[in-house]
């Protein structure tokens, strides 16, 4: 059980007390002799299909270096800092830095930024997943080492330096000297070891002529010096890092679960938001809002920066360009013949969880999948037709020390995003090669190419309720604050219940997200029922254009940073936790704790990344930056909040390629033929169709299922 707080903690120094260990003097820098030879991956199906993610990254290990140098500070430290924390934000279990003299030709002073990875805990050996995932632990740690360091050595040339990067797979230097010689392991014996790490891990580096300071050797201590200096305190969690018990006791709990203790909430036969599954109209995604704007419907400023808005910071575009080489391989052949031990159903689903965890993922589920879960139509207006029963629901954290030093819109909000999906996106994609290789169908689902509504899925995975913020779904030890990727399967599979943690009321009582979104697009008021579902509607022009054109961020997030549940996990908040859930009167007081506590402010000591954005003139600092604090004092009147709906009637033709520009007017007058959930009710008790305003838009040329182009009833009949 975690006591201590990390809030003082700065990020670079990772998850590991390593400011404790004892440190030599620098050491000469390595020279030009250090040469390396990378290795082949482990046999196997699964290493196999782990290794072929990594040469779909592997021709970005170098690039082209952008002509001017970006706006860094002068201090060496800072800047090794910051790449530092890059690195533990991406993944890294440990990083630092050593000399490097002549690599790769150069004559320019360089510099050898290492990072090391711990492979996952092994599965049980009565899990199916067992022979899978067996002696394929340091491949997954190699390619999770080889995907930062790319994504890093990407955001390096993309500030003006060279930057070329090394995994255990392809190396021109030796990985294990660096390591030594950067203070990330120490030697025992003809073996590396990673301090305070139980689990073996592996390697990759960078040479880049980066102007980063550099670290010190470790000295390994001994005896009673080694028990006071470095385990006592980590077996207390006193250094603010995840405690030694903690770790271990993680460590007992079964492969199929997370590190969350999902199973402790209570499951139920429906979600807790009312959804009339049969009034649900199909969605094209053409009708999504970032695709509205990207065809001009937002207008030319929208359209302008949806190509850039959530990556106009370089360390977000690094991981955009691995985004998208993965996006080719999200379906792709099936083996002839299925695999004997695949045919029960709750075996299987044991094993694909221990599978997604064993590659990363930090939250799993398993669902239906409905009709209502599949967009109708896909980009360019190519109807899609279910094609699979079953989804698997991963959820990436989008980290929680990281989202303390924000404001939630600022220059990190883009890269928090990033990292989420690329993640995900890698995740589900060797998840779903490993399914069709047991003869099963399956294809990956990122946010780059789905073909299935991902929020609806996590509702139904029992990952989470909806939430005030309106079209997202919250989970009760994370918070909004994750990212979701979907593998959709034909495998026979046991599905998991939706849960109730009593957020609906909590919710209900609690208005900070609303009170503190920067343009004000989430609900003040009740829910209402749009497009079939029972949900508190924001108004999505609003949170789109604001999230794309934020002139002070990169994106925005700011709702995930205000959320009560997005908090450290400490004991006293998962006793809160627990009172919310099991005694309902003390919901109020932790809504007003929360703000007392100043939950939601900026803590600067997590502030780790710099403020940079990507220009026509190269990468500049931006005019500037959010930085918001709490509107404790802010009244929110919901009969004074002007909310435009755009129901399915409002939907741009599903094939239609011209900009179909908004009506806000006309949006903002749906406000008075939305229904109640009562409302609801009574029209439906009464055998009443559905409101028209709820008919989506057909094909260019084509009638709707009422036999006629459905009317807008908000609109005068002569307009």
């Amino acid at each position: 059980m975690q006591i201590f707080s990390g809030k003082d903690r700065p990020v670079h120094l990772g998850p590991y007390p390593v400011e404790r260990l004892r440190r030599a003097a620098l050491s000469p820098a390595a020279q030009t002799a250090l040469t390396g030879e990378g290795r082949s991956p482990a046999p196997g199906r699964l290493s196999g299909h782990i290794f072929d993610y990594y040469e779909l990254f592997a021709p970005l290990r170098d690039g082209d270096v952008a002509p001017a140098k970006a706006p860094l500070p002068d201090d060496a430290q800072a800047v090794a800092n910051e790449i530092k924390a890059s690195g533990i934000f991406l993944g890294a279990t440990a990083i630092g830095i050593c000399a490097i003299a002549g690599a790769n030709g150069s004559k320019q002073p360089q510099k050898a930024i290492v990072l090391a990875v711990e492979i996952p805990r092994s599965i049980e050996v009565d899990n199916p997943a067992y022979a899978w995932t067996k002696n394929s632990g340091r491949d997954i740690a190699a390619l999770r080492a080889g995907e930062v360091a790319i994504s890093l050595g990407g955001y390096i040339r993309r500030l003006g330096y060279e930057a070329r990067t090394h995994s255990e797979y392809d190396t021109e230097v030796d990985l294990e000297t660096l390591a030594v010689h950067a203070g990330v392991c120490v030697r025992k014996g003809d073996r590396l070891k990673l301090p305070y790490a139980k689990r073996d891990f592996a390697l990759a580096v960078i040479v880049t002529t980066y102007p980063v300071s550099v670290d010190a050797p470790i000295i390994q201590r001994n005896g009673l010096a080694r028990m006071f200096a470095e385990r006592l305190p980590w077996w207390l969690g006193m250094s603010g890092v995840q405690s030694s018990p903690t770790r271990a006791k993680l460590a007992r709990r079964r492969t199929d679960l997370s590190a969350y203790a999902m199973e402790t909430i209570k499951r139920v036969e429906k979600p807790t938001t009312l959804i009339f599954e049969d009034e649900i109209p199909g969605v094209p995604k053409r009708a999504a809002f970032f695709e509205r704007a990207l065809q001009g419907d937002l207008g030319a400023k929208s359209q302008r920066e949806r190509s850039r808005f959530a990556f106009k910071h370089p360390l977000s575009a690094s991981m955009v360009s691995q985004i998208r080489t993965m996006v080719p391989h999200q379906r792709g052949a099936v083996a002839k013949t299925k695999s004997a031990d695949t045919n029960d159903a709750a075996a299987n689903s044991r094993a694909l969880k221990s599978l997604f965890y064993f590659l990363g993922a930090d939250l799993v589920g398993i669902c239906v999948a409905k009709p209502y879960t599949w967009f109708s139509h896909k980009e360019d207006g190519t109807p899609i037709k279910p094609y699979h029963k079953y989804a698997i629901v991963l959820l990436i954290d989008q980290g929680y020390e990281t989202m303390e030093g924000a404001s939630g819109d600022d220059w990190v909000s883009g890269q928090q995003s990033m990292r989420g999906y690329m993640r995900g996106a890698e995740i589900a994609g060797i998840a779903a090669a490993h399914i069709r290789d047991l003869g099963h169908d399956a294809a990956s689902h990122s946010n780059a190419l789905s073909d299935v509504l991902q929020l609806p899925l996590v509702l139904e995975a029992g990952l989470g309720e909806l939430s005030r913020i309106g079209e997202l779904v919250l989970n009760p030890f994370v918070g909004p604050r994750f990212k979701s990727a979907v593998v959709t399967t034909d495998m026979p599979l046991e599905v998991d219940m939706p849960i109730d943690f009593g957020l609906q009321d909590m919710c209900t009582k609690c208005n900070k997200c609303a009170r503190e979104c920067p343009c004000d697009a989430i609900s003040w008021g009740d829910k209402v029922i749009f497009n079939g579902y029972e949900i508190w509607k924001p108004d999505v022009e609003r949170c789109t254009r604001y999230r794309l054109t934020n002139p002070r961020g990169s994106s925005c997030g700011r709702c995930m940073k205000m959320c009560p549940y997005n908090n450290e996990g400490l004991l006293h908040q998962k006793w809160a936790l627990w009172a919310s859930i099991k005694w309902p009167w003390t919901r109020q007081s932790i809504v007003k704790w929360d703000d007392r506590l100043g939950h939601g402010t900026i803590n600067p000591v997590k502030k780790w990344w710099f403020d940079l954005e990507i220009t026509d003139e190269g990468v500049v600092t931006p005019k500037g930056a959010n930085a918001r604090g709490l509107d404790v004092d802010r009244v929110l009147e919901p009969e004074k909040q002007k909310m435009a709906y755009y129901p399915a009637s409002m939907m741009p033709p599903p094939d239609h390629g011209d900009p179909v520009p908004l009506d806000r007017k006309a949006a903002l007058a749906v406000k008075e033929f939305i229904e109640t959930r009562s409302e609801a009710l009574v029209r439906r008790a009464a055998g009443l169709k559905k409101p028209d305003i709820f008919i989506p838009t057909p094909p260019v040329g084509t009638e709707n299922d009422t036999g006629k182009p459905a009317p807008n009833p908000y609109l005068p009949l002569d307009s």
